[in-house]
């Protein structure tokens, strides 16, 4: 079956791509890197974290980038001043959300919000900041998690509703209030769906959801990308 390409420009490179593709991974397919915190190959594109957000030339609004197809002959830019200032303004929304202290975090140096902060020189927060006093649910015999860390990027309840079929994980609540949770909302010990399979703790960007006892550097391997990859490439 043919593909049919569409021409487009994107940092005024142009560029062919396959008709549906979303801007996100027609900037990747062509080494234009644009940051997100809650995109992963091989998971459903949910478009909350809003770093993504590019421009598109004849519009005056921002689209994000994973969830926004291309179309012919659309103009895009992906880093500009405005980006990069909203993009700022993201991070620093994040960091004031809930209580992230990157010194006594478990995911200190292993943390993609630190790294899009670093790379972006957010070295403060311009919003009163929320110390979130969530407890700890450590119940299960060796996942752990903080919700007082969550960024609520959702990777954990689609790698665990996609890829491992059980969906014990989900959200409750709306906004800035939302929480991941356990099945109706049990203590992980308690859950009856739950394989204990690591896979959320593996693609967690932060220091949310980690394994007692292990170096959160071993828990995060690079390689949970191509084993998504090739689950969905079985099915």
């Amino acid at each position: 079956m043919s593909v049919n390409l569409l021409k487009l420009k994107i940092d005024g490179v142009e560029v062919s791509v396959p008709e549906g593709t979303m801007i996100l991974k027609a900037a990747k397919d062509n080494g234009i890197i644009i940051p997100t915190l809650c995109n992963l190959e091989g998971l459903a594109p949910y478009g909350g974290c809003r770093l993504c957000l590019v421009e598109i030339s004849g519009s005056p609004k921002l689209f994000p980038a994973c969830i926004t197809p291309v179309g012919p002959n659309m103009e895009i830019t992906t880093n500009s001043d405005r980006l990069k200032e909203y993009r700022k303004m993201v991070v620093q929304m994040l960091l004031a959300e809930r209580t992230h202290i990157c010194s006594v975090c478990v995911a200190n140096d292993h943390c993609e919000l630190q790294a899009m902060a670093n790379q972006l020189g957010v070295d403060h927060v311009m919003f009163e900041r929320k110390f979130t006093q969530e407890p700890i649910d450590s119940t299960h015999d060796f996942l752990v998690i903080d919700r007082n860390r969550c960024i609520l990027c959702t990777r954990c309840i689609r790698i665990c509703d996609q890829i491992e079929g059980v969906h014990t994980l989900d959200l409750k609540l709306r906004g800035k209030d939302s929480e991941v949770i356990m099945d109706l909302d049990e203590h992980w010990a308690n859950s009856c769906s739950c394989t204990s399979c690591r896979k959320c703790a593996k693609v967690c960007p932060v220091g949310a959801i980690y394994i007692e006892g292990e170096p959160i550097g071993h828990t995060k391997n690079k390689e949970i990308a191509a084993f998504i990859r090739d689950r969905r490439n079985r099915r």
